[in-house]
């Protein structure tokens, strides 16, 4: 198994990437602790992971807090002994879609500090046993606004590319030290939608457009080169193999799962 006796913390544990990561963790043999802001939807994770003959602990925790997120490192560390892999899928709704003449600063700027205060405060948490044991994979999720251009994307696109080159900085700060950090920049995933936040926000897009969600998201699986979307399946089984050992080469980079909406 890929992920053998390791020890697993995934922040937005309930959510559609993370509840996905973990059942592929669970698979894979990890010893999962799953962290968020919804306890019936970690306890949903949790009970899926368990299928699979994980061992999974749950707790509710901001993932905004450093002090809660910190307390809640020293509570994985104290119960398993160490942390090898950390997976930030926290995710939340946003503003995409209005030209900058509709978008206000405030909501330009939510997912900006928003998302890169997580991805700093998890990181830093875990950052503390990582380098204290001399090893371990951080594991953060861009987007394809990163590399795109166009109206409506001003938010996101400062977001994912802000969040791209922390990932890329904090593998050079972490590396000497035997600490992995890898970005996983997938598309938007057609199977994500009725459990994440993203159905709605889609669904705000399309109808600004005058047209439906799935004729949307149609048109945006035709943008790539494989025809489709990716899944939430094989964005999980990619994060599995990036926190193996198979992968202890692969630091510093920006993987690309868009399907080949963007080729790089």
């Amino acid at each position: 198994m890929l992920l053998e006796d390791k020890v697993a913390v995934i922040h937005g544990g309930g959510g559609s990437i993370g509840g996905a990561a973990a059942r592929v963790f669970a698979r894979e043999g990890a010893r999962l602790f799953l962290a968020g802001r919804s306890l019936p939807r970690l306890e949903a994770a949790a009970s899926a992971a368990r299928e699979l003959g994980a061992s999974v602990d749950i707790a509710v925790v901001d993932a905004m807090d450093q002090a809660a997120v910190d307390r809640h490192v020293d509570e994985v560390t104290d119960a398993a002994g160490r942390i090898d892999i950390a997976l930030n899928a926290v995710g939340f709704d946003h503003v995409q879609g209005l030209p900058i003449a509709e978008t206000s600063l405030a909501d330009y700027l939510h997912p900006v500090t928003g998302y890169l205060q997580t991805n700093f405060v998890t990181a830093k948490a875990v950052s503390r046993p990582m380098l204290a044991q001399g090893g371990g994979v951080i594991l953060t999720i861009s987007t394809p606004g990163a590399r795109l251009t166009g109206s409506g994307l001003i938010g996101n696109a400062a977001q994912s590319a802000g969040l791209e080159g922390f990932s890329r900085a904090l593998a050079g700060e972490l590396g000497p030290s035997g600490v992995r950090v890898v970005c996983v920049r997938p598309h938007a995933m057609a199977d994500a939608y009725d459990t994440s936040y993203t159905g709605e926000m889609f669904g705000r897009i399309a109808a600004a457009g005058g047209i439906g969600r799935d004729e949307w998201l149609a048109g945006l699986a035709g943008t790539t080169l494989l025809g489709r979307l990716p899944s939430l399946a094989e964005v999980a089984e990619y994060l599995a193999f990036a926190a193996s050992d198979r992968a202890r080469s692969m630091t510093g980079v920006i993987s690309n799962l868009t399907a080949g909406a963007l080729v790089d």
